[in-house]
Parts: C-alpha cells; sequence; structure tokens
C-alpha cells in the first residue's frame, strides 16, 4: 500500500533565502543607527593653508592708501582776464611773498580807467569854476547890502529928523511922509537882501557838499579801476613753491581762469581717500601708522571732508612728530588706520574660507593633524589681520584657512 509524502514547509534553498535577507535586514538597520555616515574627502595637506586661533589684542583697522601734499596750496586764478604779456618766473621755483609770477595786458581797462580819470578832472574843474561863480555873486550881493544898510541909514537919520520937525510942525507934512515911505521902503529891502544873502550862501555850501560828495565817489572809483589795473599783475600770497605755471606770452585769459599754484614747503599733510562705508567711524583725532625708510611714523585725522564722491570721501592726516626725513611731494604711502583703541579677543587670520561660508562654519584640525571637521562658528568684526570669534572657537585650535570652493558639501577633509 503506498505512503502519502507530506512536503517539507523549509527546505534548504527557502531557508538560504531567507537568511540572505535577514543579513541584509540587520546590515542595513546596522548601517543606519550605527555606521558613519559623514561625507569625507582626500586633501593633499600642502596644498591647504592653515592658521592657529589665539587670544590678542583686536585691534580694528583699516588699510588706506595716502598722497603726500603740502601743507598749504594756494591756488592762482586769473581776477581779470587779458593776454599774457611777460612772465617773470618760471614753475618749479621759489617765490618770495608779493613777487611778481607774471603780467596781463587789457586795452578795455586801461582805457576804462582813463576814461574814469578824465571824468575826476572834469568833476573837479567843475566844482571849482561853481565855487568861483557862486562865490563872486554872493559877493556882489553882500555888496548890494552894504548899499542898502548905508541907504537905509541915511533914512533912517531924515526920518527921526521930519518925524521931530513935523511935531514942531516946521517942514510940511508930505515931506515927512516921503521921509518915512523911503525908511520904510529900504528897511523892506535890506530885509530881503538879508534873506537872499543867507539863501544863495547854504546853496552854495550845498552844491559845493554835493560836488565834494561826487569827487569822493569818483576817487573811489578810480581807486577800484586802479586795483583791477594792479590786478593785472599776479603775485605771490605767500613764499613757496610755484609748482605749476600755466601760461605762456601772447595767451589770453579768462578771468577765474586757474593758471597755477603755489606750495607752502613748511611741512606736509597726507591725503587720502576711504570707502564711504567708513564714514560714520572715522573722525579729527584718530591715529594710523605706516612705515617709511625702515621706520614706523604716526599719522593723525585733522580734517574730515564729508563729501562722497564715487562711494569715497577724503580725510586730511598730518604727522604726528614731524614730517620724515626724505618725504617728498606726490608720494603715495600705505597707512594702517586704525577704527578704535584695540580690545581682548579671540581672533583668527584672514583667509579665502570667508568667502564661502560668511563666517558661518569653518573646517578645525584635529589635535592629531589628521583630518579636519566642520564646525559651525560666529565672526564678528574684522580688519585687514584677523576676523574676530564670537563664538565656536577656542585660543590654541588649528583651522583651514583656504578657499573652500572645492569641498562643496563635505563635513570632513582628510589630511594626507
Amino acid at each position: 500500500m503506498d505512503r502519502v509524502i507530506e512536503k517539507k514547509k523549509y527546505t534548504p534553498k527557502r531557508i538560504a533565502i531567507i537568511a540572505a535577507g535577514a543579513l541584509v535586514l540587520v546590515f542595513a538597520i546596522y548601517s543606519l543607527l550605527f555606521a558613519e555616515h559623514t561625507s569625507k574627502l582626500n586633501v593633499d595637506s600642502e596644498r591647504i593653508t592653515t592658521g592657529n586661533v589665539q587670544e590678542g589684542t583686536f585691534q580694528e583697522f583699516i588699510a588706506v592708501d595716502g598722497s603726500v601734499e603740502p601743507l598749504n596750496t594756494f591756488f592762482l586764478d586769473i581776477t581779470e582776464g587779458g593776454r599774457v604779456d611777460k612772465i617773470y618766473t618760471d614753475d618749479g621755483r621759489m617765490v618770495q611773498k608779493g613777487d611778481t609770477i607774471l603780467k596781463l595786458s587789457n586795452t578795455t581797462l586801461q582805457i576804462d580807467f582813463m576814461t574814469r580819470e578824465t571824468q575826476l578832472y572834469d568833476l573837479m574843474n567843475e566844482r571849482q569854476n561853481s565855487e568861483i561863480t557862486m562865490k563872486q555873486d554872493l559877493i556882489r550881493k553882500e555888496n548890494e547890502l552894504a548899499e542898502i544898510d548905508y541907504n537905509l541909514a541915511l533914512a533912517k537919520r531924515k526920518y527921526e529928523r521930519n518925524k521931530m520937525l513935523i511935531a514942531e510942525k516946521v517942514i510940511p507934512q508930505e515931506e515927512y511922509e516921503a521921509s518915512k515911505d523911503e525908511y520904510n521902503y529900504l528897511s523892506k529891502r535890506k530885509s530881503l537882501a538879508d534873506r537872499s544873502v543867507k539863501q544863495d550862501a547854504k546853496l552854495m555850501d550845498d552844491r559845493l557838499k554835493q560836488l565834494d560828495e561826487s569827487i569822493r565817489r569818483m576817487e573811489a572809483n578810480i581807486n577800484m579801476a586802479r586795483n583791477t589795473l594792479n590786478n593785472l599783475y599776479v603775485v605771490a600770497p605767500f613764499t613757496g613753491q610755484l609748482s605749476t605755471l600755466k601760461a605762456e606770452v601772447g595767451e589770453s585769459k579768462s578771468p577765474g581762469e586757474n593758471i597755477g599754484q603755489i606750495d607752502d614747503t613748511n611741512g606736509y599733510k597726507v591725503r587720502s581717500r576711504i570707502d564711504e562705508h567708513y564714514i560714520s567711524k572715522v573722525y579729527p583725532g584718530l591715529n594710523g601708522s605706516f612705515d617709511f625708510n625702515g621706520k614706523t611714523y604716526k599719522v593723525t585725522i585733522t580734517k574730515v571732508i564729508p563729501e562722497v564722491q564715487n562711494n569715497t570721501f577724503q580725510v586730511d592726516m598730518e604727522f604726528a612728530d614731524g614730517t620724515p626725513e626724505g618725504i617728498r611731494r606726490g608720494q603715495t604711502l600705505q597707512i594702517k588706520l586704525n577704527l578704535n583703541d584695540g580690545g581682548n579677543a579671540i581672533l583668527v587670520p584672514r583667509g579665502g574660507f570667508y568667502q564661502s561660508t560668511g563666517g558661518n562654519w569653518i573646517f578645525v584640525v584635529d589635535k592629531s593633524g589628521q583630518y579636519a571637521e566642520k564646525r559651525n562658528i560666529k565672526l564678528g568684526r574684522q580688519n585687514p589681520n584677523h576676523y574676530e570669534v564670537l563664538s565656536g572657537l577656542k585660543p590654541g585650535e588649528k583651522v583651514v584657512l583656504s578657499s573652500y570652493d572645492n569641498y562643496g558639501d563635505i563635513d570632513r577633509l582628510e589630511l594626507k
């Protein structure tokens, strides 16, 4: 009798498949929970730049270029236009205060001056003639007044005598009335003559004062015209070096045109242009330093020109301890300008990493020197040499400073 054979549920093949699946599942779970997921990149240690984090004084400063200029400069501008008639000196030479540099000629101004002089002489002659005429007329009227006074005195004696005689009825009434009328007539003429003499004297005085005032104004105008002619001579306002002279004999110059400048050689200053980003941090009194001929010299800001042009503003600086020997006009100095007095801080050297990370993270080298790991940090102020570390780094740690452009999302650098 045949026996029914039961089919096996777990065959060796099936057991092998289940075991393989279990191993894969275990490996997956292990990888997920315990395996290292950090992305790595092998880097040649000789092709990167590293630096040490340190604690020290953080001095916020900026590097600026300064140009050496004379302490004082006077620009020579033409006051009155004209043709260059003569040049008395050349640019580059020393001039003394009051020295004539060049002479201009202007026919129009010269004719105008001569015309004003002629008008003054005419006015002075008019004044003299008017005074003579009015004085002669006054003398004539004074003579008439003197004659009236004489006749009035005679008429008065005659009237008073007839007044006594008529009382004694020695003379006729008609003779008395005639002497009375003559006396009254002459009295009125004297009064009128007195008024006329006084009025003429006042008119003469007023007229002469008017003419004198006109003469004074004309003389003032002539003095102005004379000063205008004097402006045709360009003279040095102070002693210095005539650094530039833009004029040639026979050349025409317009009023207000600049023909050169005189530099004060008694001292120099440094003029620098600074980015407008720092305009709120720069003020008179800030100090800076520069190296020259193997020595370090200090400068101090004395003037800030707040006008912004081409995204920069200007400052003037003077040498704190006198002008260094050998400094010349036009030299360019590399100046380290301090923006504060400095303070203690954790510092990391500047490097190309900042452009890639924005200062938010950095690769920190392990003590073994075999690898560097990514770490989040926070940076604050900066100067041309260092960044101020606010958090994430400690003094003594070593970091990678060179550019991170080729590292992508790498978390760890294996240093070979």
